[in-house]
């Protein structure tokens, strides 16, 4: 059965907004918090193992129904960012959350208060829920007291979750107007960007300078939101509970230790000279002396091959049914459960993502398909994260969610799959030479420029703290922008507005450094597959299995992987090195 573009349907969540079975969930949950809450005097250090494991159960059981409230919410936002509808229940099922986390916040700050030894006695039982339940005791320097913490929840909601909301639905309301072979078009933003990818020096150059007049007209209010995020991070997060620095505190969330991500940052400044290398190399395949910041994803040879979707969806499958065939019987799930929404329309949220609710329904997966081989890439990235998650389903609702440096590991690697296949069964060298190209475009797309995106805001946040203004932010990222390139790209002027495009900064502060990571892992892991064979592979989808059950040191050492060790990361850039040698091989056309 061919497959068709469809938007993806939240039916399995609830019917609609109207309906009683969304209703009934709020009432539900709330039945459910208060009768956890009853249960907060047997909280004692000696009470019996068997009702604390009731009570994990009792809480993961309501966790699930505060998952479904919420995926609804926010998935028909992402659908439509304009209805004012989705808008509203985000707001109404973020201030309701805000209140269930209150009332039951006094369990966690109860655990991570416990001695040592009590904790010990409750963990040697908790089964799949012993990880989270030694992530949750991680936090305990950084916790404040029930009172603080409620706070904090509340103030949230019309605070920075607030900002955040306003952020996106400011920004994805933008209509981008472009001369395309003498009519203005006007487009969505990713709409919009296939231009800077296209064959068309001067398109390149008109997308990105309209992509940022549009930002730039608005970077006062849109600089001055990011500015407010960045003092409620810090207030919050420094200031009151105490971690040592900004970036910290998405170190210990992700479980990942700081020196760590600091080795990963400082290799990559290291490495910067291997993409400006390739740069150098792109240039004289374009033919122009030095590359612009608006041909640096620009085709080598002008190919306009695209593919339609129902090719595409194949394409992805067969890939992934010749690693494993069970890959392709997860991801079409994704498919039949009508949980895919891939049609390019306004309002919609530009980008792509996946989004895992809970471990017994297959995750929604958004795509703003338009038939280019990156959109094909994009499929395979976002099916596998989507894989990622249902190979981790067997664990709990607390467990099953990777956390976010090895989130990008199954994507990444779908990505990989699909590519070498594709190079594999190209027959026009024209394609080939573009498809090599590309794959470093995107290595430096999702290392290099998300590890200096994370460097950004190391900066930006202590300048913030230092109050600098919105123009004093847009001259620190040009600098960011100079360093990472050399003299081997020209950067223009209106790139200085590119941070206040970036939701993830907004979004979720030093997320983006994880993209680096699980790009570098990888390649990494790839290069094992690539020498191992058939015998990689149960080791692969053993660390996928494992979802967030472990700690990802742990998971990774059991594959043989210390990432605190600059070596191992260099190992990666190393591959992409030898794969800029191969180009450097090619004959010029």
């Amino acid at each position: 059965m061919p497959f068709k573009q469809t938007q993806w349907s939240l039916t399995d969540l609830f019917p609609s907004f109207e309906s009683p079975e969304l209703e009934a969930t709020f009432v539900e949950l709330e039945k459910q918090v208060a009768a956890f809450e009853a249960l907060r005097p047997e909280l004692k250090p000696d009470m019996d193992v068997e009702d604390f494991m009731e009570m994990l159960a009792t809480s993961e059981k309501s966790t699930r129904l505060a998952h479904k409230l919420y995926s609804f919410a926010g998935l028909a936002f992402a659908a439509n960012t304009q209805d004012q509808t989705a808008q509203t229940m985000m707001a109404r099922v973020e201030q309701f959350l805000a209140d269930v986390e209150n009332r039951t916040l006094f369990f966690s700050l109860w655990w991570k208060d416990l001695d040592d030894a009590s904790a010990a006695r409750f963990m040697d039982v908790a089964g799949d829920y012993r990880y989270y339940l030694e992530k949750i005791r991680h936090f305990k320097p950084h916790t404040l007291s029930e009172a603080e913490e409620k706070v904090i929840n509340i103030k949230n909601v019309t605070g920075s979750s607030a900002l955040i909301t306003l952020y996106d639905a400011i920004t994805n309301r933008y209509v981008f107007k472009l001369e395309v072979d003498g009519e203005t078009k006007e487009l969505t933003r990713g709409q919009l960007m296939v231009y800077v990818r296209g064959a068309d020096p001067d398109l390149r150059a008109a997308a990105y300078q309209e992509l940022y007049r549009v930002y730039g007209e608005d970077s006062a209010i849109l600089g001055q939101m990011y500015q407010t995020r960045v003092r409620d991070w810090g207030n919050e997060n420094v200031t009151l509970r105490h971690f040592a620095n900004p970036m910290a505190v998405r170190n210990l969330g992700n479980d990942i230790p700081d020196e760590a991500v600091d080795t990963l940052l400082e290799v990559c400044k290291n490495n910067a000279s291997v993409f400006q290398r390739y740069f150098r190399l792109k240039a004289k395949h374009l033919g122009i002396e030095r590359l612009r910041r608006y041909d640096v994803y620009a085709p080598v040879v002008k190919s306009d091959k695209t593919y339609d979707f129902d090719k595409a969806a194949e394409m992805v499958f067969e890939s992934f049914s010749a690693f494993d065939p069970k890959m392709t019987e997860l991801a079409r799930q994704v498919f039949e459960d009508n949980h895919l929404d891939s049609v390019v329309r306004p309002g919609k949220r530009s980008g792509a993502f996946c989004w895992s609710v809970v471990p017994d329904m297959s995750p929604w997966v958004l795509l703003n398909y338009q038939g280019r081989a990156d959109d094909v890439a994009t499929m395979a990235h976002e099916l596998g994260h989507a894989i990622h998650a249902l190979l981790a389903a067997d664990h709990t609702l607390f467990t099953y969610h990777s956390s976010l440096p090895l989130a990008e590991t199954a994507s990444t690697f779908g990505e990989m799959i699909l590519v070498d296949r594709l190079l594999a069964e190209e027959t026009d060298e024209s394609v080939r030479r573009d498809l090599l190209f590309r794959q470093v475009d995107d290595s430096y797309a999702t290392i290099l420029r998300q590890a200096y995106f994370a460097l950004f805001e190391r900066q930006a946040h202590e300048m913030i703290k230092q109050n600098a203004s919105v123009d004093e932010l847009a001259a620190a990222y040009m600098e960011n922008l100079s360093e990472q390139f050399g003299d081997a790209v020209e950067v223009s002027d209106e790139f200085k507005w590119e941070w206040v495009s970036i939701p993830h900064i907004y979004h979720t502060p030093f997320y983006v450094y994880a993209y680096a990571f699980g790009q570098l892992l990888v390649l990494s892991l790839y290069k094992q597959y690539k020498a191992e064979g058939e015998t990689f592979k149960p080791r692969y989808l053993k660390l996928l299995s494992a979802g967030g059950s472990k700690a990802p040191t742990e998971i990774l050492s059991e594959a043989g992987i210390d990432i605190r060790s600059a070596d191992f990361w260099q190992g990666g850039f190393d591959v992409i090195k030898d794969l800029v040698e191969q180009l450097e091989a090619l004959p010029m056309q």
